[in-house]
């Protein structure tokens, strides 16, 4: 089942602030958000969990 989360709750899974994953976005650095209406916006769960996931791989190997 696809899922859309809102911004508080991208926040609350990465830990990251509202401006940094606007910066992070513009730099290509992580998902963009799907336009829901002309004043609501979302992102794709698995892309936000894959994003998440890659972080956490790339620390794993930084660290071995």
């Amino acid at each position: 089942m696809k899922k859309i989360l809102r911004m508080r709750d991208v926040k609350s899974r990465t830990g990251l602030s509202q401006s940094l994953i606007y910066r992070l976005i513009s730099e290509g650095k992580f998902p963009r958000q799907i336009k829901l209406t002309r004043h609501a916006s979302g992102w794709d769960e698995r892309a936000v969990d894959q994003w998440i996931s890659e972080r956490i791989a790339k620390s794993a190997s930084e660290a071995a």
